[in-house]
């Protein structure tokens, strides 16, 4: 398979249904109860359905395209076109499903083969201003991929896959360089052959790229082993139209501000990372997924609190709150999960909320003192298979959300990170904002990543879908939940999926005016025709 059919055959992986994870009838049943009634709408709409207008690129422009990478590897056809239109939120998918409501679709695609040539595509696109959207594995969830043309006649979007290289391994300094375009399997392929792992694994692991990764400060389910993805950042180099930048020399520097952190979740508005020097680690030994159960919400968040201010988290630390807890025992609904359901209500657990450890290599050493905390506080041991069942179905999600979107159910996610003082009440106003803004949702909430200051929130909202206005009634509610956010003080707009077109309208509430005054001077100094990602990151 060439590589432009098999990322078109990628890009439908979650946008055609095709891959969706049937849910049993029972789990339909029980969903219908709690949320209502859901009528299937409208199927996904063949390309010839949707609006795709003739290419707007610059004759003179495509031409030039054609000598820096090739003529095969400038594309206009409307379906490969469409396949790099938008990524796959919630309203993405939804905009495949009802054609009025129009795609954002690029008037080419370009494919360069190395930071060389993606350097002098750039070149093109200031001489003729034409707009660049950066595109790794489109797994965006916050508009941060669309083809938005801020202004300009025309739009391209510059496809990374073909920088897909695994540049150099150092093993004494644990120091690799990988190209943007790699996959998140594809890196830990060829870093395995060296004996070492990135050990960055998030959802999105399976098309996510290490450019993006790096674009949006992406934090992984091992983050508290293996940190986020920034925290692995040892240089990065990125195509700018003002030329070539390079950061990032030696381990730690005083040499002013550290530029790293300035590049690094950018989004693509900055410049387009091309390379990145990543920390690497030994494949571990061992590892090892366990479960427990603690009774309520407010007892599991003090639980991994006190795990974390000790020194004692697990490299995956995941606690569930009782209604996700719940609704994972009644989505699997098998025999096995009626007979935990009875032994956590026989432990006396009223309101269990799941706690999911995995633990790689020597951190398997402090686990010991872990489970001992943890029974202290009262949870219940509920042993390995529920920790490996939930490693298994890792990235069951995508294809899950897709048998929820054929059923008709509205079904998003969003999330945000606040200090352990304030977690609480920020967590009640989340799921406040979204209760009164939807008609009998389903708020399902877990905690992924913990700090000793504090830990991320991450909401899952199933509704019944209103057909009559579907795009309109997810706008709603995550207006609400995003106001909730910004207007309290109390957490970030994003924790990790980034700020995209979605949060930007909500940054200034976070980093102030002043904030945005900085981060407008930084694009304005490497891109001052505007030409990089428009309408992303910045208010």
């Amino acid at each position: 398979m060439n590589d432009i059919a098999d990322h078109r055959m990628r890009a439908a992986w979650t946008r055609d249904g095709a891959a969706a994870t049937e849910l049993a009838p029972r789990a339909v049943r029980w969903l219908t109860q709690r949320i209502g009634r859901c009528v299937p709408g409208a199927p996904v709409a063949p390309d010839s359905a949707l609006l795709v207008t003739p290419s707007r690129l610059p004759g003179p422009a495509a031409e030039k395209l054609a000598v820096i990478v090739g003529p095969e590897h400038v594309l206009d056809d409307p379906g490969e076109r469409l396949a790099r239109s938008g990524g796959l939120s919630y309203l993405d998918l939804l905009r495949r499903r009802h054609p009025s409501a129009g795609l954002d679709v690029p008037d080419a695609v370009v494919l360069p083969a190395d930071p060389g040539q993606v350097q002098r595509v750039l070149d093109v696109c200031v001489e003729h201003d034409i707009a660049v959207v950066p595109f790794g594995g489109g797994t965006s969830v916050v508009g941060g991929v669309n083809a938005l043309r801020g202004g300009k006649d025309a739009v391209l979007v510059l496809d990374l896959e073909r920088l897909d290289r695994l540049v150099s391994v150092d093993p004494v300094s644990r120091i690799a360089v990988l190209q943007a375009g790699v996959r998140g399997p594809d890196a830990e392929r060829m870093l395995s052959l060296h004996g070492l792992t990135l050990g960055h694994v998030p959802q999105s692991f399976e098309r996510a790229t290490i450019g993006g990764f790096a674009a949006t400060r992406s934090a992984g389910q091992a983050s508290s082993g293996y940190g986020r993805f920034e925290d692995m950042v040892e240089s990065v180099r990125l195509a700018t139209p003002k030329g070539e930048w390079r950061l990032g020399v030696a381990p730690a520097s005083a040499a002013g501000p550290d530029l790293r952190r300035l590049a690094v979740g950018s989004e693509g508005t900055l410049g387009v990372i091309t390379e990145v020097a990543l920390r690497v680690r030994p494949i571990p030994e061992s590892e090892r997924f366990e479960a427990f159960a603690v009774d309520g919400w407010d007892r599991g968040l003090a639980a991994v609190r006190h795990l974390a201010q000790r020194g004692l988290l697990a490299d995956v630390t995941r606690l569930s709150d009782v209604d996700e807890t719940d609704s994972a025992l009644a989505l699997a609904g098998n025999w096995k999960t009626a007979l935990l359901r009875r032994y956590l209500a026989a432990r006396g657990l009223a309101e269990p909320c799941l706690l999911v450890l995995g633990w790689y290599g020597e951190s398997v050493r402090r686990r010991r003192e872990a489970v001992r905390s943890l029974r202290a506080a009262g949870a219940v041991g509920l042993g390995r298979a529920p920790g490996e069942a939930w490693r298994r179905s890792r990235f069951a999600g995508p294809r899950q959300r897709d048998a929820l979107l054929e059923l008709g159910v509205c079904v998003e996610t969003l999330e945000t990170a606040a200090h352990w003082s304030d977690l609480g009440a920020l967590y009640e106003r989340v799921r406040a904002a979204l209760r009164e803004s939807l008609d009998r949702p389903l708020v399902l909430c877990h905690v992924s990543h913990a700090y000793e200051t504090g830990a991320s929130l991450y909401f899952t909202v199933l509704a019944a879908r209103d057909e009559a206005d579907p795009i309109g009634q997810w706008q709603r509610a995550k207006h609400a939940a995003s106001a909730a956010i910004a207007d309290s003080g109390l957490g970030t707009i994003s924790h990790h999926h980034a700020v995209g077109a979605d949060h930007a309208p909500y940054l200034a509430a976070e980093i102030g005016d002043l904030g945005v005054a900085v981060l407008t001077a930084a694009k304005r100094a490497v891109d001052p025709t505007g030409i990089l990602n428009p309408g992303k990151l910045l208010p």
